[in-house]
């Protein structure tokens, strides 16, 4: 079974990007994650990190974070460590 490691709490539509809020563990450039929303859902590779409009190499338990998304997704998607 895989972990939650965050949720999305918001989609910019016209980015593209989603915001996590990241619960638990951590997250890097190169990682591969699973969104799940309902019975949607998709994996990618991570590309693009973001914190307060900063490109970073990654993030930590309880960082807030941008992330590029290659399909929309919806606030409460849970995010998984692929």
């Amino acid at each position: 079974m895989d972990k939650v490691i965050g949720k999305v709490v918001h989609y910019y539509d016209k980015l593209g990007v989603a915001i996590i809020d990241l619960e638990t563990g951590g997250l890097k450039m190169g990682d591969q994650v699973k969104f799940k929303h309902g019975e949607e859902e998709f994996t990618q590779k991570v590309e693009s990190l973001q914190v307060d409009h900063e490109n970073v190499e990654s993030v930590k338990k309880g960082d807030s974070f941008g992330v590029k998304v290659d399909n929309p997704t919806k606030p409460g998607t849970e995010v998984y460590l692929a």
